[in-house]
């Protein structure tokens, strides 16, 4: 039986009451952060002299944030459910120097270079989320220690030493482009599927009994994405086209958002954040949940590391070097609550590419690295404080 199923009239009343207003709020949130980032895009724009927001920057701009965006997506998994991992970015430097070992010492092909490093990812997150569930450590405390045990790993692995990427398929990963005409014909495909998937949520929505959007609503819902697309893929391709770790991320994005938003396991998620032992006793697994939710961060962490390593052309020990800050941040700009039970994939990407572009625009500026690393610790600051405030608020 439905959970609906089983509400009270006067309960199903009063959530088709609260759903505009909970709608109204995430959409606020997910406006402003668009209204954030044009503000720097503009402000990086005039104080570069157009260099900011030119083909070839923005591509680089793209390219750079990708590993930020896949790690945000599984970070914001594990923070929806309540927990943190700040062993990301040493596991992106342990996973792509095992993939670069692999192509490098053992010379292994691509297919098993790569599985190598996924598969230790994947098998590095469920270690940890099982002693998470089971030993009942806080997270903090677990990846706080893989954080610097994987980082140990990665320089005794290497020895200390740079390992360069041989295989011209793996250095693919990271450096190369789309077609332009294939990258065309994706974004019109991703459109179609887009307004297929809004008309059908409209449609079920509206057989269901729920509110809806008004029809101008619905309109911008599907002409802002469109005119955003139109114009991502119009500026890439005036440089090389579609990178192919953008072609990544936004898969992994896809992803995420279908996981998150049209499947049992996303809503689950938000019920662990929301209450842990509300979801426990009404059935829910909480301790696999938890595994799960981890080793799908190693397994997103070790695609980071691919990419972060093709693109460099090489592995390095102190390779992914706070990465784990850029990714909680991406999240927490993105709307994500360290609380749990709140955060969009959507969110967590836009943050992603603000941090991205702070990055971009601020190297740009030739502004020092001590700098960087002081504005963006205040912006996570300023971001969680803001979220514990709107969370008094509503109390």
């Amino acid at each position: 039986m439905t959970t609906e199923a089983k509400l009270t009239p006067a309960t199903q009343s009063a959530q088709r009451t609260i759903a505009p207003a909970q709608s109204f709020g995430a959409a606020a949130r997910a406006y402003t952060m668009v209204a954030a980032l044009i503000v720097v895009w503009l402000a990086f724009e005039y104080t570069t002299n157009g260099v900011f927001l030119n083909p070839r920057n923005f591509s680089n701009l793209m390219r750079q944030m990708a590993v930020t965006g896949v790690l945000s997506i599984g970070m914001l998994m594990v923070i929806v459910i309540g927990e943190i991992d700040l062993s990301v970015g040493s596991l992106v430097g342990l996973t792509g120097m095992v993939a670069a070992l692999a192509q490098a010492a053992q010379q292994w092909g691509i297919v098993p270079t790569l599985l190598s490093a996924l598969v230790l990812g994947t098998l590095i997150g469920a270690i940890q989320g099982s002693v998470v569930a089971y030993a009942r450590v806080p997270s903090f405390i677990v990846t706080l220690g893989g954080l610097l045990a994987w980082r140990g790993v990665t320089k005794g692995v290497s020895s200390g030493s740079t390992i360069p990427i041989q295989l011209k398929r793996f250095g693919a990963i990271g450096q190369w482009y789309l077609d332009k005409p294939v990258g065309i014909a994706l974004v019109i495909i991703g459109l179609i599927l887009f307004v297929v998937f809004e008309w059908r949520n409209h449609a079920a929505r509206t057989r269901l009994g729920l509110s809806t959007a008004t029809p101008v609503r619905r309109i911008l819902a599907i002409a802002i994405p469109a005119v955003a697309a139109i114009a991502f893929i119009t500026v890439l391709n005036a440089y090389e086209g579609i990178p192919v770790p953008v072609l990544l991320f936004l898969a992994v994005a896809l992803a995420g958002t279908f996981v998150m938003s049209n499947t049992t396991v996303g809503r689950y998620m938000y019920a662990v954040g929301g209450n842990r032992e509300a979801a426990r006793l009404s059935g829910i697994n909480t301790r696999l949940l938890t595994i799960g939710v981890f080793a799908t961060m190693g397994l997103l962490t070790a695609l980071a590391g691919i990419i972060y390593t093709a693109r460099v052309g090489s592995a390095s020990p102190d390779a992914g070097m706070l990465l784990e800050l850029d990714a909680i941040a991406a999240c927490v700009i993105g709307g994500a609550s360290l609380m749990g039970g709140r955060g969009a994939v959507f969110g967590a990407c836009m943050g992603a590419l603000f941090m991205a572009s702070l990055d971009n625009g601020m190297s740009l500026k030739n502004v020092p690295d001590f700098i960087q690393d002081i504005v963006k610790g205040g912006i996570l600051v300023v971001a969680v404080a803001l979220d514990m405030l709107g969370r008094k608020r509503n109390s």
